[in-house]
């Protein structure tokens, strides 16, 4: 979760986009996406560049001169007044700019996949990748070694998740091959997981059992959360026969843990004293 003042000048930029996303086609939407992906690549390959649109000692038009000058007949008006209002905003460390960036390409991908009606597909894509991923050390550091070039391991991915994941999953996920918001590969598609749970205005909740629920045990777990937390809450349910018993549910910070192997170790505990 990004810390509350990147959430509060990303504010503005989201009123806009909800407004374009509201109204405009799917292919548009990925289109401006790109674009806006273009520029977070080159923020990243010139850190001056991030610097100087961040840096708030200098007047706000001029900022956004210097984005307008950059980025003149290379960009649509609609993505340069999505990154004006970015640019507009008082980011307290170069890399705030980038991130939000980065955060607004991702929100335009995931803003076409609703539009098409793939967004609830497009989230749980993602989380089973990450399950594959993590279930699999030789496949994790394929994906995730840094000496390997880039397009190196996105020919990987692709070759996994081409004609099995949408096209919007595979986007995604090469953006978090890359390192969405510095982060590792595991944790930057667990981020855009719940990015795309919020786009429907739903939290996720991360849930361990010994065993497959039923449905009706997931309706009623789903049910119950959603009460608690007054929101649609998404369940992303892993299997790990080594709790022995029980669920273990985790939402946001909140833990909730009633397995069999958390009573085994809390009775091993007290034997011990």
């Amino acid at each position: 979760m990004e810390p509350a003042a990147i959430r509060e000048q990303y504010a503005a930029v989201q009123d806009r986009l909800d407004g374009l996303a509201a109204g405009a086609d799917p292919e548009r939407l990925r289109q401006l996406a790109d674009e806006v992906l273009m520029v977070a690549r080159l923020m990243n390959r010139e850190p001056r560049l991030r610097r100087a649109l961040a840096d708030i000692s200098r007047p706000t038009v001029a900022r956004v001169d210097l984005l307008r000058q950059l980025l003149s007949d290379k960009v649509s008006d609609d993505t340069l007044a999505l990154l004006t209002d970015l640019v507009s905003g008082r980011w307290a460390v170069p890399s705030a700019l980038l991130d939000a960036t980065e955060r607004l390409g991702v929100d335009l991908l995931l803003a076409a996949a609703e539009r098409d009606g793939e967004l609830t597909d497009v989230e749980d894509q993602l989380f089973r990748f990450g399950q594959i991923v993590e279930g699999s050390q030789s496949l994790a550091l394929a994906l995730g070694d840094p000496t390997v070039e880039v397009e190196r391991r996105a020919e990987l991915l692709r070759s996994l998740l081409e004609g099995r994941a949408k096209p919007t999953t595979v986007r995604l996920a090469e953006l978090a091959l890359t390192g969405f918001g510095g982060r590792s590969l595991l944790t930057a598609l667990t981020r855009l997981v719940e990015l795309a749970a919020a786009r429907r205005d739903a939290s996720v909740a991360y849930v361990v059992a010994a065993v497959v629920p039923t449905e009706a045990e997931e309706r009623a777990l789903a049910d119950k959360l959603t009460q608690m937390y007054g929101r649609q809450v998404s369940l992303k349910v892993e299997v790990k026969p080594e709790v022995i018993g029980g669920m273990r549910v985790r939402i946001g910070s909140d833990l909730y843990d009633g397995t069999v192997q958390r009573r085994l170790a809390e009775a091993r505990a007290l034997l011990a004293r």
